[in-house]
């Protein structure tokens, strides 16, 4: 009979090719030059959203990095159209909703980011990856609805493409006392 330890190791030495495919309604999104109708500054323009011109990094930083059809997005926080942070904990200064809103507004200036870079948003093929930070209370565990916030800007704005992995975790502090900040992954065409 083979001990815990050594079934670990036979499967750890073990190399495995699989074919992955998409559960449920992950289904993988056309190109955009594939897709009909597809055009996110329409649905911007549709939710009367008006994109910030983003200013320059606060620090020794770039607001995006890209390595062949990815662009990371550095994490930007919760400051609005009028310049003002929108600062505090969450569960102790702030409410899950304006958690929410300030997590939008950060989606929103993200979004910014991504203008200012593609020219046209029609080139993002899908949001990929999301890493949401909450300024939380020790006591607070709704960080994941607070991330809400961008997360459903990114559907509402790319459909399907808009749908991505995240993490949405607690921070003790943010820098300047942000309530949220939020870092993206995003694949584009080329």
């Amino acid at each position: 009979m083979r001990t815990l330890s050594t079934t670990l190791l036979c499967c750890a030495a073990m190399v495995c090719v699989a074919t992955v495919q998409p559960r449920g309604n992950q289904t993988p999104p056309q190109t955009a030059q594939g897709s009909i109708g597809f055009d996110p500054e329409a649905k911007l323009k549709e939710l009367g959203i008006v994109l910030p011109v983003p200013g320059k990094p606060v620090a020794n930083y770039v607001d995006e990095v890209r390595t062949g059809n990815l662009l990371f997005l550095a994490g930007r926080g919760s400051t609005g159209p009028d310049g003002k942070d929108i600062v505090g904990k969450l569960g102790r200064d702030l409410t899950v909703q304006q958690g929410y809103q300030a997590a939008r507004v950060v989606a929103i200036s993200q979004l910014g980011v991504l203008k200012a870079e593609l020219g046209d948003l029609k080139r993002v093929k899908r949001i990929v990856k999301v890493l949401g930070m909450v300024n939380s209370d020790p006591a607070f565990g709704q960080q994941p609805e607070v991330i809400n916030g961008f997360s459903d800007l990114m559907v509402a704005v790319f459909g399907e493409r808009g749908r991505h992995a995240r993490s949405s975790v607690g921070m003790g502090a943010l820098p300047r006392g942000l309530a949220v900040e939020i870092e993206a992954i995003v694949e584009i065409e080329p």
